[in-house]
């Protein structure tokens, strides 16, 4: 498996840190107040597909692939957008053409919630926000074999001007037939924070993820090379505290290669006197702004 998602993504290569080369992530739950509204959007303008929807509750994705669950709670308010949680939930796509189809339909569809895009050098991305303010990415990766890796093993990402409408024009083909393979997942996701250096301790120093890029204000994090699997910043949250009961992130889920890997990182969370609680089917705990993590063996 690779470190980023179904069969598409560059194969891991080892890297230094304590979290396993294997890693990726999972589903990322969202708290909704109109479950059918925000499932409409995240199916006909986001593309992805309905897998399982119960009660309050709405799994989507892509070739049975879990990305996104939906899970409706009417009575939490509104989250701060300068506290700590969800900055944007990044879908990453096969290839131009799938991307492509992606951005195609949410012109369609959301065109106004649509906020920029950029060339990250290692990426092309196009960024959104969902009906109820949730940021979303929706990306493609370049080839492995364009990233600069640096000598202390960070990769080098920017942020270059990328018209929308030319990638539209060039690699979105109304004609072409839609497919229902896997060829989307969860790539990263990108976290507001408090405080950039308690953020660094947590999730290098305790969960050890490798640093691929880091800043003042911002912090990039990844497990066998990829570009960065979590970001967080401060550029809206500088000084946040713990989070509050509130719509918008419920938990961001990983998956660790074995059931050993999920040991280990009980073990590190022990060793710094850090709560955790393992169901028997994911370890759940949370980052120093009580944002909810849960990591779970990819083979039990």
């Amino acid at each position: 498996m690779s470190a980023t998602g179904p069969g598409w993504a560059p194969a891991a290569v080892p890297t230094p840190g304590a979290a396993p080369d294997g890693t990726r992530m999972d589903t990322v739950e969202l708290l909704v107040r109109d479950l059918d509204t925000m499932t409409a959007f995240y199916q006909r303008a986001v593309t992805l597909d309905v897998l399982d929807q119960s009660g309050p509750t709405a799994t989507l994705g892509r070739g049975g692939l879990p990305a996104m669950v939906l899970r409706q709670e009417k009575d939490l308010p509104r989250p701060s957008g300068r506290g700590a949680g969800l900055y944007h939930t990044a879908i990453v796509f096969e290839d131009r053409r799938r991307l492509a189809a992606a951005l195609a339909s949410m012109a369609q569809q959301a065109g106004h919630l649509y906020e920029g895009s950029a060339d990250h050098l290692v990426s092309e991305a196009f960024y959104f926000r969902d009906p109820e303010g949730n940021g979303l990415e929706l990306y493609r990766d370049r080839p492995r074999e364009q990233w600069t890796v640096l000598a202390d093993g960070t990769v080098r990402m920017g942020t270059e001007f990328l018209d929308p409408r030319r990638f539209l024009q060039r690699w979105h083909d109304p004609e072409a037939p839609g497919d229902g393979a896997a060829s989307a997942a969860i790539g990263h996701v990108h976290l507001q924070v408090g405080d950039i250096p308690a953020a660094r301790r947590f999730y290098e120093g305790v969960l050890g993820f490798d640093v691929t890029m880091a800043m003042d204000s911002a912090l990039f994090l990844s497990a066998g090379g990829y570009h960065h699997h979590l970001g967080m910043n401060t550029w809206h949250s500088a000084g946040a505290g713990p989070r509050a009961a509130a719509l918008g992130l419920g938990d961001v889920r990983i998956l660790v290669p074995t059931r050993d890997d999920v040991a280990a990182f009980a073990e590190r969370l022990r060793d710094h006197g850090i709560a955790a609680a393992d169901d028997g089917r994911a370890l759940r705990f949370s980052d120093p702004w009580e944002t909810r993590l849960a990591i779970a063996p990819e083979n039990d």
